[in-house]
């Protein structure tokens, strides 16, 4: 049951054309543009590789990914299923309302498999040359997607969907901006560095960045935030998330 529900939430994510456009093809085209178009100077290491724009973006736009299809995606696609009593009646079917949460995941996960499968096929095509292991790379990603999962649901478990779809884009596109996607966390004052550090897409980009781009094995800092926001989401989903 879980799998066939799984099937139909990804096959109407990808019908979902506000969806498609959210989680393929924006970040493809910023991924394109930035590498490109010399708009915003990355950061240089002193050593080894990874001074090409596409070494810096790359990271960063599987991050961005992950936050649309785990969070913004699935939090207002989960809103308007409320409101529309979606998930009152799924939950009142022999599907388990845990087996529909589970589905839920499951479905995100494939679509972000798919993301980042063509994110990394454009990125190789403009010459990315990725390093680090791949382990590293799975854990950041798998936390990644349960601390946006838990924001994702809390919205649209707690707000109306009018409020949630409006939340949503623009908690996208403030995070987007200020969350090391595209814009080094140095660029910004001090003061607001420190903050935005504690953001889990910032911990997800600078993990994924620091694996990817300067090699490092296991970044345990940007681990434990998306730890933290993956349990403090995921239980407060939980404990206030309302089927009506």
């Amino acid at each position: 049951m879980i799998v066939a529900q799984a099937a139909l939430e990804t096959r109407m994510l990808l019908r979902n054309g506000e969806q498609l456009l959210l989680t393929v093809i924006i970040p493809s085209l910023l991924l394109v543009l930035f590498s490109t178009v010399d708009i915003v100077t990355v950061p240089v290491p002193a050593t080894g590789g990874g001074g090409r724009s596409v070494d810096f973006l790359a990271p960063g736009v599987l991050a961005l990914a992950v936050m649309s299809t785990a969070f913004t995606g699935q939090a207002i696609a989960t809103g308007f299923e409320r409101r529309y009593g979606v998930l009152k009646r799924l939950g009142a079917s022999p599907l388990p309302r845990w087996a529909l949460m589970a589905a839920k995941t499951l479905s995100v996960l494939v679509t972000e498999v798919l993301q980042i499968v063509l994110l990394t096929l454009i990125a190789l095509a403009l010459g990315w040359d990725p390093q680090g292991g791949a382990g590293s790379v799975l854990l950041l990603l798998v936390l990644g997607t349960a601390a946006f999962s838990g924001l994702g649901l809390l919205m649209a478990g707690t707000l109306r969907a009018e409020a949630t779809l409006a939340a949503a884009n623009l908690v996208f596109l403030l995070l987007l901006v200020g969350g090391g996607v595209i814009v080094p966390l140095d660029r910004f004052p001090e003061a607001a560095q420190s903050v935005l550090g504690l953001l889990p897409i910032s911990a997800l980009s600078d993990g994924l960045r620091d694996v990817l781009q300067h090699g490092a094995s296991m970044p345990w800092g940007d681990l434990g935030i998306l730890a933290a926001w993956a349990v403090l989401g995921l239980g407060a989903a939980a404990r206030f998330f309302r089927w009506e």
